[in-house]
């Protein structure tokens, strides 16, 4: 009876290591969860006052960018910039949005033959600029983030 009860014993020793799930190494599950996520798309992006209440991804994208643009035209002083350089139509503008909701506007290099005094344009950016209205910064994951893009800005406008 010994040996079945030492042999029963044994087996219900053995069989229980049988059922204990290996835990997963960490960095495997963590490098899993990392490629997992689109890197290059936001779960919100950033947001004006004017558009906080629109619901809609793309929506309030279109707002965002459209009220962003229309911000930056009407406080660069088009009637300067024109004067400066009357064959250019556009300026790309580089936007940085910061995750502590901190702005930076970079003037781009056009693409055709106009060179642009940067130090300038950056100059008139900089001042008209500064007190721009608040904007949130994008979220992604349920954290604020930095997010960059280039929007044109029409300088020219034809009647």
């Amino acid at each position: 009876m010994y040996k079945k009860l030492s042999l029963f014993f044994v087996f219900l020793v053995v069989s229980c290591q049988y059922f204990d799930a290996q835990a997963p190494d960490e960095n495997v599950l963590l490098q899993e969860e990392l490629n997992k996520i689109n890197w290059s798309e936001v779960d919100q992006y950033p947001s004006i006052f004017k558009c906080d209440t629109i619901q809609d991804k793309d929506f309030q994208k279109q707002c965002f960018f459209e009220n962003l643009v229309q911000i930056i035209q009407e406080r660069i002083g088009i009637d300067t910039i024109q004067m400066m350089y009357p064959k250019a139509d556009t300026i790309d503008v580089k936007v940085t949005i910061n995750a502590d909701s901190t702005l930076k506007f970079e003037a781009q290099q056009p693409k055709d033959s106009i060179t642009y005094d940067f130090v300038k344009i950056d100059s008139i950016l900089k001042n008209r600029l500064a007190d721009f209205p608040r904007v949130e910064p994008a979220i992604k994951r349920g954290i604020k983030v930095k997010t960059q893009f280039i929007v044109p800005v029409i300088i020219k406008v034809t009647e």
